[in-house]
């Protein structure tokens, strides 16, 4: 038996790590009594990130309590993979940090279904986020293990990441090969790994008693655990890949990131990446450049070059001056170069061996509670895209389907600001930015004044200015100020709520809290973002509602995203009809008096098919 001990919050713990059947014995009756003491926690040590990859291992298998940690070596195999498996089902009540990962690595790898261990877990890092969501560059603690160990139980909490470098590097392995590469009885990779469950074990303890004092709504606890673990089947299941289109993509991609680099190149641009060169060519190409960085330098970001290239940032053309051929050389050698190594090269390094991809599903991201994908970016794309889309596909013999809120930003805006014209025009069944745009500028409107007015609306929802919406829109600041004015006429109801939320936010420590009982803290020099949390926070619940719905449905393995306010679903070609109408049902039901309502697109087999794609 090798053991370690090491100092946390002034007291010994004690680390073990198995080396024989007799060790193992010790662990089996240290199980059998702790089970029935309170939860024990557990970690997994693996190979990386990429749970379905070829070649993928797991590795060791912690357990442990505040005080006590065993760490199993279940890369030997045997013995100590049965031993295992055998405690984690005798287990009653987990606690695992980002349960999702640790559910689908032994789910993949030790033959423990995600069904099994789910409804026993609980997960420190949703209790985290439920008490403060914001990453520690936005002020807050963080929903890692060691910024929250450091927080919470001791401030000397080891980084596990970092201390470990040093010794990847001692063994001739770097940080990405250093987790599949360092010996199994390396005694830093031990006690790290031991570490981690006695830490998380206190957290739980310390986390708990913070959520009570805040007085933070207690169906929130398994509200977020059941949205992980739909989120988790979806990651599981994944989506099927068009290995033969993705390659031959990819490799176009990388063509064209040269070309347009080339063309670059001729207005004596080498690098697209370098500021300073881009300034120099566009200004001695007679462009006028005034947006400039904090430190004083001019800015010629995404939205200065889809300007100068009379793009809007969706990549539509505005129709407003003649494009920079720079700029447009820029924009697309940056964004193929881009996809290629975001999209389709990722796709082909994480295929699994059924050729599926599995992009990770967050399911509590954002300070708003937003869910987000990984491992490619997927809710990054941009809604125009059918080239990225197509790679992925329905089941054989399925058909995509994609179910979407219809307008739901602005729905749920009017439910929780309870904005009546707004509200009436959504119980008639009008249109609502046509709507918007009858009112302010006459039943004869234009499509550019129709856009105009979403783009207003929607900047009310996410807290853009005058100058963001114009940015966003191509349409000129002075005529979106109009608009502004004007739509606060139309819906005053909206910027009373606003201002109520944030004098409600002053009250509580600079805290607003969301309809579902959420708390999302708000920044001194940007409560004007109140309005926005509030309206994501609840369109967020909205969906995770709807997920829930989906499953009682019994549809849930037809699920393969959520992305944003919408459902990804591949169903049998001959069932696709019915299939869509319940998704629709399930994602159609009142907020507040307002009907929230999903709207089902059936496509063909890949998702691209629904975009514009011909397959």
């Amino acid at each position: 038996m090798k053991t370690f001990r090491h100092e946390v919050a002034g007291e010994t713990v004690t680390i073990r790590v198995p080396e024989d059947t007799d060790d193992l014995r010790d662990f089996w009756e240290w199980v059998i009594a702790e089970r029935h003491r309170g939860p024990i926690a557990l970690d997994t040590e693996t190979t990386g990130l990429n749970i379905f990859s070829a070649g993928y291992r797991l590795r060791t298998v912690q357990f442990g309590n505040a005080r006590e940690a065993w760490v199993i070596p279940y890369e030997r195999g045997g013995y100590f993979e049965s031993y295992t498996r055998d405690a984690i089902r005798r287990i009653p009540s987990l606690l695992i940090h980002n349960a999702a990962f640790d559910w689908l690595v032994l789910d993949r790898h030790a033959g423990i279904p995600l069904e099994d261990l789910a409804p026993h877990t609980t997960d420190t890092r949703l209790l985290a986020a439920l008490i403060d969501p914001r990453q520690p560059q936005e002020g807050g603690i963080g929903v890692g293990l060691k910024p929250l160990s450091a927080y919470w139980i001791d401030p000397a909490a080891p980084d596990t990441q970092s201390g470990l470098n040093a010794v990847f590097r001692s063994h001739g392995l770097t940080k990405e090969t250093g987790w599949a590469g360092i010996p199994l009885d390396d005694p830093t990779y031990l006690l790290y790994a031991g570490l981690d469950v006695i830490f998380t074990a206190r957290l739980e303890t310390v986390l708990r008693r913070e959520l009570a004092r805040l007085e933070v709504r207690p169906a929130l606890i398994p509200y977020e655990h059941e949205i992980a673990r739909l989120c988790a089947h979806m990651q599981r299941t994944g989506l099927v890949l068009d290995t033969e289109y993705t390659r031959e993509l990819d490799d176009q991609l990388g063509a064209d990131a040269a070309q347009f680099a080339a063309a670059a190149v001729r207005y004596g641009v080498t690098n697209v990446n370098s500021t300073a060169q881009l300034v120099e060519a566009l200004l001695g190409m007679g462009e006028v450049l005034t947006e400039r960085t904090d430190s004083g330098a001019l800015r010629v970001d995404k939205s200065v070059l889809h300007a100068l290239a009379d793009l809007s940032l969706q990549g539509e053309p505005l129709h407003s001056r003649t494009p920079n051929p720079l700029a447009l050389a820029v924009i697309r050698s940056k964004r193929a170069g881009k996809w290629r190594s975001a999209y389709t090269s990722t796709f082909l390094e994480t295929v699994d061996q059924a050729g599926r991809v599995h992009p990770f599903i967050n399911s509590l991201q954002a300070r708003t509670g937003r869910m987000s994908i990984t491992r490619p970016a997927l809710q990054t794309l941009p809604s125009t895209d059918q080239m990225i889309r197509r790679c992925l596909l329905a089941d054989p013999g399925h058909v995509v389907i994609s179910c979407d809120f219809t307008a739901v930003e602005l729905r749920v805006l009017a439910a929780l600001a309870e904005v009546k014209a707004m509200k009436r025009a959504i119980s008639e069944g009008r249109d609502l930015h046509d709507f918007t745009a009858s009112i302010l500028f006459g039943d004869q409107f234009t499509p550019r004044q129709r856009k105009l007015s979403k783009s207003t609306g929607l900047g009310k929802v996410y807290g853009g200015g005058a100058a963001t919406i114009s940015r966003q829109s191509g349409v000129p600041v002075e005529d979106v100020q109009r608009a502004i004015r004007a739509y606060d006429r139309l819906y005053p109801e909206i910027k009373r709520a606003a201002r109520r939320w944030q004098r409600e936010a002053f009250e509580t420590g600079m805290v607003s809290i969301s309809v579902t009982g959420r708390r999302l803290p708000l920044d001194r020099d940007r409560t004007y973002a109140v309005t926005n949390y509030m309206c994501q926070s609840a369109a967020r619940d909205v969906l995770g509602q709807s997920l829930i719905n989906i499953e009682d449905a019994g549809l849930l393995d037809m699920l393969r995203l959520p992305i944003h306010d919408e459902v990804l679903v591949s169903a049998p070609v001959g069932e696709a009809e019915d299939v869509a109408r319940e998704i629709e049902r399930c994602m159609t039901w009142p907020l507040y008096g307002v009907p929230i309502e999903g709207e089902a697109e059936i496509g063909r087999r890949s998702w691209g098919s629904l975009y514009g794609s011909e397959y």
